[in-house]
């Protein structure tokens, strides 16, 4: 089983097919949520070069941003290029 490690978000790209999908009154929901009860699902990336990619997980990434987090949780997954 794997295990959540701590990512720094500025290390964090986000792919252009994610780029217009956030919801900002989801993701501030998810941040109240986050605060009340931590968070359940680490979001996933893989590793690209210098850098992680996102994979899943963008409402919980920005709730930590808006929340002011400097790290988040994450799953380093195998994932391919798409």
């Amino acid at each position: 089983m794997m295990k959540p490690v701590p990512i720094p978000l500025a290390k964090i790209y986000i792919p252009q097919k994610f780029k217009g999908t956030l919801e900002q009154a989801k993701m501030e929901a998810l941040a109240d949520d986050i605060v009340q009860n931590g968070l359940q699902i680490p979001i996933q990336v893989r590793v690209d070069k210098d850098r992680y990619v996102l994979v899943a997980g963008l409402h919980r990434l920005e709730a930590f941003r808006f929340l002011g987090e400097a790290a988040i949780p994450a799953l380093v997954v195998a994932a391919r290029k798409f």
